[in-house]
């Protein structure tokens, strides 16, 4: 593999190249850290709705804190982060709201090739370089790699298929999906 570098990376920065059989390796910096009252995975819900109630706070490193202005006219938040306490990444998995094979990129498990997690989260308020947000279903330490703002006008969908997930109950999903998680 290998690294891309400041002339690999022209107008295509942070983008993979390939050449031939070679792969670039992608490196990204952490623009801040998710602190979350989730400690243990498997207690830990699996997706923000099923983690209302559960706040969390993102401190956004000081030389970001200037990107924060205006993020605080939105009611939420497309947290982009690394999972960093995935384990090794596998292309078939049994997703938390099945226990059947799936493969990985019809699920949003955390055991990918590449360890990025995306949660949408309700930001209640911002205090400098902090963000006080709900629905946080992620663990306590996370690497946050980016923010971006939800908005309906661009990001709004009227779903009319979800795939396998369209086989699953809601009470079976809201009961699978708070895991073990009580408050």
């Amino acid at each position: 593999m290998k690294e891309i570098n400041s002339e690999d990376r022209n107008s295509t920065r942070g983008s993979l190249i390939k050449s031939g059989m070679e792969e670039a390796v992608v490196i990204y910096r952490p623009i801040g850290v998710i602190y979350s009252e989730h400690t243990i995975p498997e207690k830990t819900p699996i997706q923000p709705v099923y983690a209302r109630g559960c706040k969390g706070e993102v401190k956004i490193y000081p030389e970001f804190d200037e990107g924060l202005s205006d993020l605080d006219g939105f009611s939420h938040l497309y947290l982009i982060y690394h999972f960093h306490r995935a384990e090794s990444p596998q292309l078939m998995i049994k997703p938390f709201l099945q226990d059947v094979m799936r493969g990985i990129f019809s699920t949003r498990a955390p055991r990918r090739p590449n360890a990025i997690g995306l949660s949408i989260v309700e930001l209640i308020r911002r205090e400098g370089n902090v963000l006080h947000l709900d629905g946080v279903d992620i663990l306590n330490g996370t690497p946050l790699l980016d923010i971006k703002p939800y908005t309906a006008k661009f990001d709004f969908v009227q779903t009319t298929r979800n795939g396998w997930q369209d086989e699953v109950d809601e009470e079976t999903a809201r009961q699978r999906g708070k895991r073990d998680y009580s408050k």
